[in-house]
């Protein structure tokens, strides 16, 4: 059997690298790339735009002003997914959750919302809160909020209390909780491949006394 000369043993093996190469250019050309999978989670002012978040454009907020946002949340997720958007209140030197070690803020959860989603769904809703009332005790100002909004034609209603030094850069956190399968319970954030990813917002105002005429 005759055997190949070393012109041809070359050509042949470009032509097999070759043949490789246009293989792989070919199926990437034609396989989609992977989507990648998360959710989105925003808050908008009171006229369902990113402004206009606080009456007058002002963060003093007056005990018994009422303060209108709309929260939102989508699931790019690519399947059904069950969502609980749990809401807390913080000051500034309250931990906010940490988004490399996947944890929530240790703030108790004062108010939460559940809700199936399908892909591509957006869940948005009015979200309503007022300041009830405030209290001092030397330089650390107590204030009680209430929030609540219509879902399904039910009102759900939350309250809960949080002290701030002087009545400033008291918070509102917003966290996404998912349940996952693989625990069969609920997580801050949510599974994506092998990976971990979470989602929160915080808006911030300070409590003032109420307005008299």
């Amino acid at each position: 059997m005759p055997r190949l000369s070393e012109d041809m043993k070359r050509a042949v093996a470009i032509f097999m690298s070759a043949t490789i190469i246009f293989s792989i250019l070919a199926y990437v050309a034609v396989t989609p790339r992977p989507e990648e999978q998360f959710f989105q989670i925003y808050v908008l002012g009171e006229s369902r735009m990113a402004e206009r978040y606080y009456p007058d454009n002002n963060t003093n907020i007056p005990v018994g002003r009422l303060v209108k946002w709309y929260l939102g949340t989508t699931n790019f997720m690519g399947s059904v997914q069950y969502i609980v958007i749990k809401v807390k209140l913080a000051n500034s030197t309250t931990k906010a959750p940490d988004d490399v070690n996947y944890l929530p803020s240790p703030e108790p959860v004062v108010w939460e919302l559940e809700r199936v989603l399908v892909d591509n769904e957006t869940w948005e809703f009015p979200f309503t809160w007022v300041i009830g009332e405030i209290g001092q005790n030397g330089n650390m100002t107590y204030a009680t909020v209430l929030c609540y909004a219509v879902l399904d034609g039910i009102v759900e209603v939350g309250s809960g209390k949080v002290s701030a030094l002087n009545g400033h850069n008291f918070r509102i956190i917003f966290e996404l909780w998912t349940f996952d399968p693989a625990t069969e319970d609920l997580i801050f954030g949510w599974r994506a491949g092998e990976g971990r990813r979470v989602a929160w917002l915080q808006m911030w105002f300070n409590a003032t006394k109420p307005l008299t005429s």
